[in-house]
């Protein structure tokens, strides 16, 4: 962490129905008026998270998420781990803002600014003209419409600022610059904003792309399919998934020598090709998404019934990172269903599905985790083993059901061999051109 950089503070509740944006939910239902705070307060985690990245040398070191609602836990798994945080101390909005600043310059910060997450016009160029204007003013403010500010900026502790004001009220911001000025201190104005407190405020949310789903209808899932000569799968699967504004259905073919790209093609898929393997189909695929969420299936696996619904419900809950279905394959023998037990105690309890079970999870969570990891073999496991660091990976009761044609050509007793050969070799640091060989022997 760098001296005299500026430090961002983040004000925000963990969106429980019920207790988040309780003056929308005449307008939103409770779960509606929740959902709003989780996106807003992820787009101002977006927007600080670019503000660090792209800040001059020195310029902005640290993002502190002031928080309260849940646990620290929660609030890791659901924002991401690369984020500092604190719970928010007891008592009016002014008190817990001052402390926030308090802590802020006690380690080390040269500046700090506090945003909160009701405004979602606010950007990164807002934030990196804060931090300029802060160079040569004592203190910034960026005013709300409804009366009071999204920001609050200063370069030194200035616990008084927050006295004598009546918060939750319109004067909020007038009654604050009074003590700024009272107090001889010199401020620099950022450009006013729309907050979301009303429901007459939504309005402008309805047609804004990256909110209008809570308003139109259910989130698109992208359905990011790898191929490498699956004629005789993929037809059924796209059949499967059917034809939907709520489901984008994209084939990434790795150069196959078959119909696949055909039949995806008259199917309605989305065809993109990639060479490299199915990592790299896969990121090349969620790339091109246009969803919230990314699920990544192989083309000889078949979701159950409503996956959609099912994968939307299952990430309801902010603090759950990704799932998958349960195992099943298309092969009823005994000894197959011992295998699909195994597999799902291993999923379940472990919270370690593989991409043969179906994998979701948004958009947002899969990018901040930095993808699939470029192997050409075990990029699932990697991938699961980082997003189970982060929180809750869940496993839900539907079926996926995949072919067990592997099983079938090498024998079951093999297939699970190498399969847990696999597994040891990855951690214990074997070379993935070894573990590739392995796989395909």
């Amino acid at each position: 962490m760098e001296s005299n950089a500026t430090h961002l503070l983040i004000f925000t509740r963990y969106p429980f129905p019920g207790k988040a944006k309780t003056r929308l939910i005449p307008a939103l239902t409770p779960l509606g008026a929740a959902r709003l705070q989780r996106r807003m307060t992820e787009h101002a985690v977006c927007v600080a998270r670019l503000t660090v990245r792209t800040a001059a040398p020195g310029g902005c070191s640290e993002i502190r998420v002031c928080c309260t609602g849940a646990s620290r836990r929660d609030f890791r798994a659901w924002l991401g781990t690369d984020l500092q945080y604190t719970p928010q101390v007891s008592g009016n909005l002014g008190f817990r803002m001052e402390q926030a600043f308090d802590r802020a310059f006690r380690n080390g910060a040269g500046s700090a600014l506090l945003i909160g997450t009701d405004v979602p016009g606010i950007t990164s160029d807002i934030l990196h003209q804060a931090i300029r204007n802060l160079r040569y003013k004592d203190m910034v403010l960026g005013r709300a419409l409804d009366g009071g500010y999204y920001l609050i900026g200063m370069n030194a502790p200035f616990p008084k600022v927050f006295e004598g004001v009546d918060w939750g009220t319109g004067m909020v911001y007038e009654q604050t610059r009074a003590n700024i000025r009272r107090l001889g201190l010199t401020l620099a104005d950022l450009p006013a904003l729309q907050d979301m407190d009303r429901p007459e405020d939504l309005v402008t949310l309805r047609s804004d792309p990256r909110f209008n789903d809570l308003f139109s209808g259910k989130s698109i899932i992208s359905v990011v399919i790898p191929t490498l000569n699956e004629s005789k799968t993929i037809g059924r699967l796209l059949n499967r998934l059917g034809r939907s504004e709520e489901i984008e259905r994209i084939v990434v073919d790795g150069g196959s020598s078959d119909k696949t790209r055909d039949i995806a093609a008259r199917e309605g898929a989305v065809v993109l090709e990639t060479a490299g393997g199915r990592a790299f189909q896969q990121n090349r695929g969620a790339e091109m998404a246009r969803g919230r969420i990314l699920f990544f299936l192989h083309a000889d696996t078949l979701p159950p019934e409503r996956f959609g619904d099912r994968i939307r419900a299952a990430l309801e809950c902010p603090s759950t990172v990704a799932g998958a279905f349960r195992f099943r394959t298309d092969d009823g023998r005994p000894v197959m269903r011992l295998v699909e037990w195994v597999t799902n105690i291993r999923s379940g309890l472990f919270q370690m599905p593989y991409g043969d079970q179906g994998i979701f999870l948004e958009k947002r969570v899969f990018e901040e985790m930095g993808r699939f990891p470029s192997m050409p073999v075990m990029e699932d496991f990697a991938l699961m083993r980082r997003l189970r660091s982060r929180g809750r990976v869940v496993t839900l009761s539907d079926a996926a059901v995949t072919s067990a044609r592997r099983w079938q050509r090498l024998g079951v007793v093999r297939t699970t061999l190498i399969n847990q050969m696999m597994v040891l070799g990855f951690l214990g640091g074997l070379p993935i051109r070894s573990l590739k060989r392995l796989y395909h022997k």
